[in-house]
């Protein structure tokens, strides 16, 4: 009677639990039907970046070391105080076609030097970067750290094609989206851009005018050519061995081919006296 009365009890639980399950579901989808999810502004607004075109793009890509280079300039000249690259070192830049005395001169003259500390004194202080350095660590007390660059092209949906979207979508809240979402209206300290998921960033535009940048190579520094240069950077930065990895592939392909043709030849002579 005992062992009844506990299965009795345990069929009770299971099936109250069916039935709560059963209610908890049946009241959701009822909430969708009758109350569909109110749509937000930054559902409505929330842009898709178009695809930028690189020459890194695909299987056979290669980096245009000269995109690459102004690519660079611009994240040292206008972004290099706010983000870091804490994951790409000085020499690394041979990469992209500086020369070691390029390289040796663009750590040495680096803005923020490396810190150091003397176990022994307890002393800190500053010594100049090497090449074989990474780049110093942005930070400021109290606010944190602003996101390190150095794998944004691949933690970002888009990549290249999103930063550049981003650096050239700033722009005024549209008339529309103030009509019909009113307490969408960006804060005050923020900016408006239509790429960024939730419309609103505390970046400002950091690339504003024409000319803000002096390339080296005489290419006319428009706010979109600055922004296609510095996303290639940045993709190089994400994968600077992109074009060894592409040349590793290619050349797998091309040996599984032919051992693809090896092995068949040695089948058709192996059994080719052999009667089926």
């Amino acid at each position: 009677m005992s062992a009844l009365f506990v299965k009795s009890i345990k069929f009770l639980i299971g099936g109250a639990f069916v039935v709560a399950l059963f209610l908890a579901l049946w009241t959701t989808v009822a909430g969708m039907i009758n109350e569909p999810a109110a749509e937000t502004a930054a559902e409505e607004f929330h842009l898709k970046p178009e695809h930028l075109a690189l020459q890194s793009d695909g299987p056979f890509g290669t980096f245009d070391e000269q995109q690459v280079q102004r690519g660079f300039q611009v994240y040292k000249e206008v972004c290099a105080a706010c983000h870091s690259l804490s994951l790409v070192s000085f020499r690394e830049l041979e990469g992209i076609g500086y020369t070691e005395a390029q390289v040796k001169a663009i750590a040495t003259g680096w803005t923020t030097p490396q810190p150091t500390f003397d176990p022994k004194t307890g002393d800190r202080g500053e010594r100049p970067n090497t090449p074989a350095d990474r780049f110093p660590h942005v930070y400021y007390p109290g606010q944190g750290s602003p996101p390190d660059l150095s794998l944004i092209a691949k933690a970002r949906e888009g990549g290249a094609s999103y930063i550049h979207a981003l650096l050239t979508g700033y722009q005024a809240q549209p008339a529309e989206l103030l009509e019909k979402f009113p307490d969408a209206k960006t804060p005050e300290g923020l900016h408006y851009n239509p790429y960024f998921a939730n419309l609103n960033l505390a970046m400002p535009a950091p690339l504003t005018s024409e000319g803000q940048v002096q390339y080296l190579d005489g290419t006319r520094a428009t706010v979109d050519q600055m922004s296609k240069d510095v996303s290639a950077f940045l993709v190089w930065t994400a994968e600077p061995t992109l074009e060894k990895r592409h040349a590793v592939g290619f050349a797998t392909i091309l040996f599984l081919i032919a051992l693809l043709f090896l092995t068949f030849g040695a089948y058709r002579s192996v059994w080719a006296g052999v009667k089926h």
